[in-house]
This record gives C-alpha cells, structure tokens and sequence, in this order.
C-alpha cells in the first residue's frame, strides 16, 4: 500500500505590520516568517475507496471538511481528478505535537504536507512554485510553509520572498491549552480601532510593503544577530489581543523580566507568547522560572529553536 509520512513544522512571526485594506476583504500585509521545530507529523495512506479520511490524537482537531489537510486533499482531488480516479482516496492521520489554535500555522502546516505528500503519492512532479500557489488558496500560511526556513510574507501572506534561513536561534514558547483568539475576530478589531490609519492609495501600500525588505529586521537576519533580530520584533496585533487577554499580556511581561531573554512577542493573532534567548540551557532555566511563576497546569511550555526548513518528507513507500 503506497503511503508517505512527512514532518511539518510549526511557524511563528518576527515582524507582522498591517498596512491596509485590499479589494478582496482581506488586509494587506507585511510579515517575516520563520519555521522552528515544533512539529506535527502527517501520515497518507492511499485508500481502497474513493473517499478522504482524517484521523487525530488531538480531541479538539476536527476530522471533517473544516479540517484544512482534509481541504487540502480535496483541492487536490478536484485538480487532478483523472489521477484521483486512478489512486483512489487517501487516509491522513495527524500525530499532533504544534499547540492547536495557536497562531502557530499548524492546520496550514499540515495542508501544505498534505499536499507535498499527495504529489509523492500520485506521482504528479509537481514544483515547489505549483505546491505553493495551490497552498494559497487554502490560506495565506499554507504557502510558506511548504519550503519553511525564513521568509519575507506580502500581500495576504502569500507572496513570498525566502530571506537567508536562521538556524539554532533557540526560543522558549509557552501558550495556555484552554485559550483561544480568533483570527477574524482579532483583524476585525484592528480594523475597527486603527483603520484610520491605513494606507489608502494602492502605490503607497505597494510601497509599504517592500519597505520591510531593506528594514532593521531584514539587515539583523542576515547578519545573524538574535540580539538585534529580538529588539526588532514586531506584531500590529499585540494592539487588539493584549488588553482583551490579560493571561497573554501577563505571559509577555514576564519572559520580559527573565534574566537571558533578549526579546519576547505574541506569534500572529496568538495566544502563543515566545521569548528569544542566549542559548538552550538558557532557554531552559527560563521555561522554569516561567513554570515557577505561573504553576497552571493549563499552561503549555516548549522549548525550541529556529530551523530552515519546512515539510520534509520522514519516509514512504511510493514509486519514486
């Protein structure tokens, strides 16, 4: 039976700005992207049926058509439905380790495996260019994280521009299990709050958006510099979803006080907090001052590190 398993790692955000609205709804973004290895692990198995199927160790990961690595297999069945014929259906099962509902991209990590997994699969030789444009229209992390490492994110998200990778910059990452923020809810917000203060002309928000790739942050990142990349860090969104969720605030201020911690930020619409720090026996000893200070069983503590790539394939027993 041809099945593929495949690595898909978790992303978080260095630098997110919102620079205005775009004619179809959503906002126009500039963002700096960066895999860490948090990952979830994607096993497809071809089917005797024609049918899709999703299976998780996770109880609050859904196993329907909401499920994005579901989305993704049926895009790619509709695509390639002579192929689909042929193959038959698939078997995804997510072994999930990326916090759920995290601001992490883990439903968008396991699409975009999904659908390097499928073009193994089926054989399609599909390019990395052709995965990526199939990933946008599933969302605007899907795309990234099919190749992963470091990446300036345009326009939704989607128009990508990789930035040389940032290796073994090691992180603490902490997220309580029982909160969730909404992402709609937190754009909607900002929307309502700071819309005043949006770039309106098209050329501007064109003009905007390239700005960040000559910006301090790009410069830190090839230079390599953690300490500058920490004093960098920027997220339009801590604007809405700190003062409406004072346990993430509070997680913010106190990895700003630990000793070694050279930066601390909210990842995407949140609720995940991560802090920069020194070194791994570094990052730690703060996991356990952050323990010590806050001993909620609810709270979810990681240590990890920056890595350069995105879904890799673990093993599989295709064709090729």
């Amino acid at each position: 039976m041809r099945s593929y398993s495949l690595i898909a790692p978790a992303k978080i955000n260095l630098y997110l700005e919102i620079i205005g609205n775009r004619p179809d709804g959503y906002h126009e973004l500039a963002m700096i992207l960066q895999s860490i290895d948090i990952a979830d692990q994607i096993n497809l198995q071809a089917a005797s049926t024609e049918e899709i199927h999703v299976y998780c160790n996770h109880p609050q990961v859904p196993a329907d058509q909401s499920n994005l690595a579901y989305r993704a297999a049926e895009l790619m069945a509709r695509q390639f439905p002579d192929v689909f014929s042929n193959f038959g259906g698939i078997d995804i099962t997510v072994t999930k380790r990326i916090p759920v509902a995290a601001g992490l991209a883990g439903g968008s990590t396991n699409a975009a495996a999904v659908l390097v997994g499928i073009d193994l699969l089926w054989d399609l030789g599909l390019t990395k260019s052709e995965l990526e444009e199939l990933g946008a229209t599933l969302g605007s992390d899907v795309s990234f994280c099919i190749s992963g490492g470091t990446a300036i994110a345009t326009g939704r998200g989607e128009l990508l521009s990789p930035l040389p990778s940032l290796n073994q910059i090691h992180l603490v990452l902490a997220k309580y299990l029982s909160l969730e923020v909404s992402t709609p809810w937190a754009y909607k917000t900002y929307r309502q709050e700071f819309g005043n203060s949006y770039v309106k002309n098209t050329e501007d928000l064109v003009a905007r958006a390239n700005a960040v790739h000559s910006g301090e942050m790009v410069k830190a990142i090839l230079d390599k510099d953690a300490a500058k990349i920490s004093q960098k860090l920027h997220n339009d969104l801590e604007k809405v979803v700190l003062p409406a969720y004072p346990q993430v605030l509070q997680l913010r201020e106190l990895f700003a006080t630990q000793e070694g911690v050279l930066g601390t930020m909210m990842s995407g619409s949140g609720p995940s907090v991560f802090a920069i720090v020194e070194s791994k026996a570094q990052a730690e000893i703060v996991k356990q001052q952050i323990r010590t200070a806050i001993p909620d069983e609810d709270l979810e503590l990681f240590v990890t590190q920056t890595i350069a790539n995105g879904i890799q394939i673990l093993q599989g027993t295709g064709n090729r």
